[in-house]
C-alpha cells in the first residue's frame, strides 16, 4: 500500500509539474485534478497488480475509480471537465498493464 502511495504521489506531481509548465492551462485547479486523476491510476494500477485480486474484482474496482473521479469532478467543476479524467485514468491503467503484460510474470512488481 505504501508503495502505491508513492506512485500516487508521483504520478500526481509529474503530471501537474508537466500541465504546468508546458501546457500552461489557465485553471491550475483543474491542471491539479487531472493530474491527481493521473496519480490515482497509477497508484490505483500498481495495488491491483497482484494475484490477489481476480480480473473481474480488478475490472470492478477500476470503474469504482473511475466513478469517484467523475462524481467529484462534477462536484467541483462540471460534468464536461470531468470526463477528460476518465480518459486520463483509462489511459494510464490501460498502459500499465500493457507493459506488465511484456513481462514474464505479467507484473511491474516483481
Amino acid at each position: 500500500m505504501q508503495k502505491a502511495l508513492v506512485y500516487f504521489a508521483l504520478g500526481t506531481a509529474v503530471s501537474f509539474l508537466i500541465n504546468y509548465f508546458f501546457l500552461s492551462s489557465l485553471n491550475i485547479g483543474l491542471d491539479f485534478y487531472y493530474a491527481v486523476a493521473f496519480g490515482f491510476a497509477w497508484g490505483l494500477a500498481y495495488y491491483l497488480d497482484t494475484p490477489d485480486f481476480s480480473l473481474p474484482k480488478k475490472l470492478g474496482l477500476s470503474l469504482v475509480g473511475m466513478g469517484i473521479l467523475v462524481l467529484l469532478g462534477a462536484l467541483i467543476f462540471n460534468l464536461e471537465l470531468a470526463i477528460p479524467s476518465i480518459l486520463k485514468f483509462s489511459t494510464v491503467f490501460v498502459a500499465y498493464y500493457l507493459i506488465a503484460s511484456f513481462r514474464a510474470n505479467k507484473s511491474l512488481r516483481n
